[in-house]
């Protein structure tokens, strides 16, 4: 049992006390003016994003939020929203990711907030209606958000002024953040140079940010480099406030941020010391040490960081299986060469081990070298690193150079979202896309041109809402609810459907929630103050033919039962033909996954590159296109059905 201290008291103030009193410009300029290094706290999002494959709970965030209201109000902001919690938090976790901050914002009222907004894409993969991401912002900052970190996966400006207007809009500090990739100190490295960067940083103050951000997401930023790139932001831009984001993938986090300190940053980001290193931030310990005493003292009392970390070291136990020290033991300097962000870095190998890709993910790193390259060598963070991620994985299952991609791009069966990229669905890459890579992928299809989300037709909130009030029986849907379900909308519904099905689940504490109980164990859950479950395990029930187990319980001290479904057993118990081969028209799955939609009848007639089914794996979407005309002979799938690689799909003659 992970257990933390308990306060009481009102907690002392801090710079959120600032925010609310100076708002947004007052805010930047006390930041500005501020004496010593201010740090944002990226345990409650980012750390475990990129160490735990985004899986830690609401409930382990809230038992340690008192003790860090109480113990570190000079800290700069805690960032615990945005990027793939939001999605995660439905997706895997079961809860509303709304309540998270409902949750937080009570019990942590004076640090402020910050979340992780993708411009246009707003929190999603993909482009949304603009009034969708304007709503988004609004209903975020009244539900406790204070700064936004608003960025794009191309660095393209039109969708980053998008969401900087949302979030200016609706109140918040903007942050625009400029996504850094290459290497500034290395002459050889053309495209990505300091003039590129300090050009649209020109830009984004142009447009009005009120802090200024470095977002190396991958980790690149060499010491050098960090010199050479904040020196001269500081020296163009000495009212505005700098803040650097970076990962410790390589193990120069520390040295780097030391460096863009010395050089004039304001706020770098850190995790607490057990959420640290590898893929996630700089120590916050290493830090705070390395600047006591100094001109850039953080104000930080290294004693509570120490008991800060211990928390989290017993809390991250409980995250074991996601933990991504299962495949990786240390910093790896090959980021340098990969470009792999390190929020992506566990979620890939995740995505890779599900696909049955987990003993060649080294093989993956590789081709996301090549991947990258394919696609014109692009800026990678979300969605753009995930497009780079699914050409790789997709490139390693078909066992596919990029030059026989090259040369195969008109005929082979590409993921969704790489087509997507090519037809212009998240915007336009510095420098233009790849040709004739592009033409060769995209054929007839449609192609996008300026900003995406210029063209889409505004959503209609109350429609929606009332959709979602007809589809699952509740008189009350939360405007919340309506912007989970315009992010989200498949997702959203299964949340429901599961919540619906299975109660609150967060109330489990996190043990129970992954793994369950064991037999004969006693446990008691609190619904609500005064309403207490008291429980027993009891025994499992033989397997029956539908893949089902009866669970043997007491609830409250009577005899209870209920049937269960075994994946791990439905899945051994798998049986589906193969495709052959060397029988040219069976038409295999190219990756394992479940499938989504069957685009084709038995008996229609098909032309060569026509689509047919629609496979979805760990958020990666493949189209199977037909690699011959013909006429559809026999369909062997059915929607939702699972299928490992290669499994038959259907029959072309």
């Amino acid at each position: 049992m992970v257990s933390a201290p308990c306060f009481s008291g009102d907690p002392p103030t801090g710079f959120r006390d600032i925010l609310l009193r100076e708002g947004p410009q007052g805010f930047a300029k006390a930041v500005r003016q501020h004496r010593g290094l201010l740090l944002m706290d990226t345990t409650f999002r980012d750390a475990h994003q990129s160490l735990l494959a985004t899986r830690v709970r609401t409930h382990d965030l809230k038992k340690i939020s008192p003790f860090v209201a109480h113990n570190f109000n000079n800290l700069f902001s805690i960032e615990n929203w945005g990027g793939a919690t939001f999605d995660v938090a439905m997706r895997f976790l079961y809860e509303c990711p709304w309540q998270r901050l409902q949750e937080l914002r009570e019990l942590i009222p004076n640090i402020p907030f910050q979340m992780l907004l993708r411009g246009a894409n707003a929190v999603g993969y993909t482009n949304y209606p603009d009034n969708s991401v304007f709503k988004f912002c609004e209903v975020a900052k009244e539900n406790g958000m204070d700064i936004f970190r608003v960025f794009d996966s191309l660095n393209y400006l039109p969708n980053m002024l998008l969401g900087m207007e949302a979030a200016g809009q609706a109140g918040g500090v903007v942050e625009a953040a400029i996504s850094y990739t290459g290497d500034v100190a290395d002459p050889t490295r053309t495209k990505y140079t300091l003039e590129y960067y300090v050009q649209l940083a020109e830009e984004l103050v142009k447009a009005g940010t009120h802090i200024l951000c470095i977002k190396d997401m991958a980790g690149l930023l060499k010491p050098r480099a960090s010199e050479l790139l904040v020196g001269a932001l500081r020296q163009r831009f000495p009212e505005v406030p700098i803040h650097i984001h970076t990962h410790d993938t390589s193990g120069a986090g520390v040295a780097s941020m030391l460096a863009c300190t010395a050089a004039g940053a304001d706020i770098v980001d850190v995790a607490v010391d057990a959420m640290s290193g590898m893929t996630s931030q700089p120590s916050m310990g290493a830090l705070v040490a390395c600047t006591r005493g100094t001109s850039q003292d953080t104000g930080i009392q290294i004693e509570k960081v120490f008991d800060y970390s211990e928390y989290w070291e017993m809390a991250r136990g409980l995250y074991a299986a996601f933990d991504c020290t299962a495949t990786m033991k240390s910093g790896n300097a090959d980021v340098y060469e990969n470009e792999i962000p390190g929020g992506q870095y566990t979620n890939l190998h995740f995505q890779a081990h599900s696909m049955g890709l987990g003993n060649k993910f080294k093989q993956v790193k590789k081709a996301f070298v090549e991947a990258n390259k394919l696609l014109g060598d692009l800026i990678k963070v979300t969605p753009s690193s995930k497009i780079v991620g699914d050409l790789a994985q997709f490139m390693v299952q078909n066992n596919l150079s990029r030059q026989e991609v090259e040369a195969m791009a008109d005929e082979l069966s590409f993921p969704l979202s790489v087509v997507e990229f090519l037809q212009g669905y998240i915007g336009i890459p510095y420098g233009g896309f790849p040709e004739p890579f592009r033409s060769k992928v995209l054929k007839d299809l449609p192609r996008i041109e300026g900003r995406p989300g210029a063209s889409l037709p505004a959503l209609d909130f109350q429609q929606l809402e009332k959709e979602l009030r007809t589809r699952h029986q509740e008189e009350e849907i939360t405007p919340e609810d309506v912007l989970s379900a315009a992010m989200y909308p498949k997702v959203f519904d299964e949340f429901k459907e599961f919540t619906a099905t299975f109660g609150p689940v967060e109330c489990l504490n996190t043990r129970l929630f992954l793994e369950g109980p064991k037999i004969a164990e006693e446990f008691e859950v609190e619904l609500e103050r005064g309403k207490t479950l008291h429980i027993k395990a009891l025994a499992l029930g033989d397997l029956n033919r539908a893949g089902q187990r009866e669970v043997f319980f007491e609830l409250n001290g009577q005899l209870r039962s209920i049937l269960v479904k075994d994946t791990q057993a439905m899945k051994e118990m798998h049986f589906h033909p193969k495709a052959l081969k060397d029988i040219k028209g069976q038409i295999g799955a190219p990756m394992p996954g479940k499938v989504i939609d069957i685009k084709v009848e038995e008996g229609a007639k098909v032309d060569k590159g026509q689509p047919l089914c629609v496979l979805s794996a760990m958020k990666m979407e493949t189209v199977v296109n037909s690699p011959m005309a013909g006429t559809v002979k026999k369909i062997y799938v059915k929607p939702d059905m699972n299928l490992e690689g290669d499994d038959l799909i259907l029959e072309i003659e």
